[in-house]
């Protein structure tokens, strides 16, 4: 079952009873507020998307303590589903991890038709979202809860980038940028798990693994299995990252390859993949790599194949890329890489 990463809230007669343009005074809906703080806790997003006066809204969300919790409000008079559009992409998640809740039968109806992918509640059953199965993750890891967080760093580093004058590379240095890895722990399995199941834009081959089985890989002599974090000035991303090795004696082949979709300008995927690199020609071994092509994962293909990786097979949606371990790039100047044992 494919799990809610984002709730889009409606306002009038969702959030609050009453109409805020036409009502005296709006009122908040009966255990609204434990409800909003439950999903959060649980790291699932949420964002607002209303037919409204932006700034009146905003300033009754912040009168009721809510504000906080919803990034990229869209409060226009645009249709709901060009709205739930522009916060799909804003996050830059996929449209089935969108839950959309509003009152009106016809907003509901409008929003599925241009997307048929989002889950569409009446706000009538409000009080249902945090039994349904869509909003329970398995685990509630640290980075769970630091979610929203960690997303409002990103919105205020973006600010940051639109009004930096230079290049890429001065803007990225200016971060300040530590990435760490290291060989998965026991405390990193619930995170581990997550990534592979949360994780679709920028996973080489879409392998999903349980907690136990990534228990089971940190053990076997055959298997070596990372996981990466990044941080800079403003805060930590948390752990980005994840690379499965599966070891025989004269090739080593990754099995699952993935990042963060919120790191994907930061240049994580290729930091890791040239890591696993370096080991790979340190211990004087070829390295393989497998990809399964999606039609959201195309950027690892490019990932691989500017890091001078060559088809040697293909079956269908599957590949098997090779490298000849010639072409490792430099760790580049603007972030410093730690490699903890």
């Amino acid at each position: 079952m494919k799990k809610i990463k984002c709730v889009i809230w409606d306002l009038d007669h969702t959030i609050w009873n009453g109409i805020l343009l036409e009502d005296e005074e709006v009122t908040l809906k009966e255990n609204i507020v434990e409800v909003i703080r439950t999903l959060d806790e649980r790291g699932i997003l949420q964002s607002v998307a209303s037919r409204n006066d932006h700034e009146l809204a905003m300033a009754q969300l912040e009168e009721f303590g809510l504000r906080e919790y919803f990034i990229y409000p869209q409060i226009n008079w645009n249709a709901k589903s060009r709205s739930v559009k522009t916060i799909v992409e804003s996050i830059n998640i996929g449209m089935d991890t969108i839950a959309f809740i509003d009152d009106q039968p016809f907003e509901r109806e409008e929003v599925l038709f241009t997307h048929p992918d989002v889950l569409c509640i009446d706000a009538l059953a409000y009080l249902e979202l945090t039994d349904m199965d869509e909003m329970n993750p398995r685990f509630i890891t640290e980075d769970s809860a630091l979610r929203r967080k960690m997303y409002m760093n990103d919105i205020a580093r973006n600010e940051k980038e639109e009004e930096f004058e230079g290049t890429q590379d001065e803007f990225l240095a200016s971060l300040g940028m530590i990435f760490t890895i290291s060989e998965v722990k026991e405390g990193d399995l619930q995170r581990a798990e997550e990534l592979t199941v949360r994780t679709h834009q920028l996973n080489a081959t879409g392998y999903t693994y349980s907690y136990e089985e990534l228990d089971q890989f940190r053990y076997s002599p055959r298997h070596k299995l990372l996981i990466a974090g990044l941080e800079d000035k403003y805060g930590t991303y948390g752990k980005i990252g994840l690379a499965l090795l599966e070891l025989n004696d004269e090739v080593w082949t990754l099995k699952l390859l993935l990042v963060s979709c919120r790191v994907m300008s930061r240049g994580a995927g290729t930091l890791l993949l040239h890591h696993v690199m370096r080991m790979a020609k340190e211990a004087n071994v070829r390295l393989q790599a497998e990809f399964v092509s999606t039609d959201r994962n195309r950027t690892m293909m490019i990932t691989y194949k500017f890091a001078g990786f060559c088809e040697i097979e293909q079956n269908g949606d599957f590949y098997l890329f090779e490298s000849d371990l010639s072409m490792i790039q430099d760790q580049p100047a603007y972030v410093s890489m730690e490699v903890i044992a």
